[in-house]
């Protein structure tokens, strides 16, 4: 048994020894469970996938007369701001307004992102409701990192707790936030790295919480609160590994400390954009449970197939498929060979769990005990009450 202040206690002396989560499951294999307790005081996991449920909030500070902005777009994509006078939310997923004559461009508020974190100029527009304090109706110039106030990361659903694996049974191509998916089961699409995969090797969530400290796009983060459509209650193979979508965390982080290797906007045609990135999680090894979780192997972890072509909530589904099958590029559905690829980097969620491995074994990231837990009581509500007009 290990507490995380003798973790933490190790790290700051830089004699923690850490393991990345596919170093584990391979020094598993040689030596067993037992053993690797004893050796490895962290663990690191690490992501790199598309997570369109992310956005910044971004203050400007501000302008002289004052104003009280309403409506506001940077770099075309417009941007909520029905908080503070100049406080803005800017989407990952919202797409660009194109100005009128102007031709349409394939980004959206993940791009923005990406810029701002990598310090490029973005131009803002923004119009104001007038008001005895905030007399100004319009204001337009160029911002970056530098020349703002707070920018961080607030997003309201990351890390989903495995995935679906998606197909196309219908006779035309679709277009889905899974990518192009070609009809007659022309291709299969999955977007979870599987085995490395933060939350797959702690399925219960006994060690993540309200606070974890985490790696963010780069820098970094924490765990804010359950991510939206956070579903714990999902169906679990004897492993405790969800057999679909199951739990999901909000995350926040600071903007300006991040890189933007690690946050990268993406547009998928026909659908729209969104937001590549890279988040790790450490954990401690406090007992030889943690390492029996992690030590789980792409053999033992499924997803659904779902069939994109019927346009219902609720899809049909060709059964379940291990992530194994998924990582050897082809699966058989019917009776069919359907090859499969991912929208996950495996590539680049091996090296985000590097780099925070080397992070903490500089003694530069310590662990933190989670203040709350996150809720494993939550079921799933759909709108099924709605009126056609």
């Amino acid at each position: 048994m290990r507490t995380i202040t003798e973790i933490n206690e190790k790290i700051s002396c830089e004699r923690a020894v850490v393991m990345t989560v596919q170093e584990v499951k391979a020094r598993v294999v040689e030596v067993g469970v037992k053993k690797v307790a004893n050796e490895v005081d962290v663990i690191t996991t690490g992501t790199f996938e598309p997570m369109e449920s992310s956005g910044a909030i971004i203050n400007l500070g501000h302008t002289d007369p004052p104003i009280k902005i309403r409506r506001c777009w940077l770099d075309g994509v417009p941007a909520y701001s029905g908080f503070g006078a100049v406080d803005l939310y800017l989407g990952a997923s919202c797409a660009v307004e194109a100005m009128e004559g102007e031709e349409a461009r394939e980004r959206g508020g993940g791009h923005v992102i990406e810029d701002l974190i990598a310090g490029k100029p973005i131009h803002i527009r923004a119009q104001g409701q007038v008001t005895d304090c905030y007399p100004r109706t319009s204001f337009e110039t160029t911002i970056t990192r530098d020349t703002i106030n707070q920018f961080y990361l607030f997003n309201p659903r990351n890390l989903y707790q495995n995935f679906i694996v998606g197909v196309n049974g219908g006779d035309r191509p679709l277009f889905t936030y899974l990518g192009p998916l070609q009809p007659r089961l022309g291709n299969a699409v999955y977007s979870n790295p599987g085995a490395i995969s933060p939350l797959l090797n702690d399925p219960d969530l006994q060690l993540v919480g309200i606070g974890t400290r985490i790696f963010l796009g780069g820098g970094i983060g924490y765990v804010a609160w359950e991510g939206t459509q956070h579903f714990p209650l999902q169906k679990r193979l004897p492993n405790r590994t969800p057999i679909g979508p199951a739990a999901t965390l909000a995350l926040v982080g600071d903007g300006k400390q991040m890189d933007s290797r690690w946050v990268r906007g993406c547009y998928f045609k026909n659908y729209g954009p969104s937001l590549m990135l890279g988040v790790g999680i450490p954990f401690p090894v406090l007992n030889e449970e943690v390492i029996a979780h992690c030590a789980v192997q792409d053999k033992e972890l499924v997803a659904p197939i779902v069939d994109f072509s019927i346009p219902r909530r609720v899809r049909p589904t060709f059964g379940l498929v291990s992530y194994a099958q998924l990582k050897s590029g082809k699966i058989a559905i019917d009776g069919k060979t359907v090859r499969v690829a991912p929208l996950a980097s495996l590539f680049f969620s091996q090296q985000v769990a590097q780099e925070l491995k080397q992070w903490i074994m500089a003694g530069k990231f310590t662990l933190t005990e989670a203040v709350a837990s996150i809720a494993t009581q939550r079921s799933f509500l759909p709108q099924d009450s709605w009126t056609e007009f």
